[in-house]
């Protein structure tokens, strides 16, 4: 799985000496964890964003249904 940097979503390559992940474009360092925790952020946000469309589409349709 490819990982991007946080910071300007530029590709990251595994520098073994310093046992982490660096950014191809602005040289910053990642560890394996915290790609970990910000992927799980992500998915919990689209989640969630998901629901609320979904909740919003509902309401929609509710709505419209209720003025014919």
């Amino acid at each position: 799985m490819p990982y991007y940097c946080l910071e300007c979503g530029g590709s990251l390559f595994y520098d073994q000496e310093l046992k982490c992940y660096v950014c191809k474009s602005c040289g910053l360092t990642f560890t394996i964890q915290q790609l970990l925790d910000s992927n799980e952020k992500r998915l919990i946000k689209e989640k969630n964003e998901e629901e609320k469309r979904k909740r919003q589409k509902e309401y929609l349709k509710w709505w419209t249904s209720k003025k014919v």
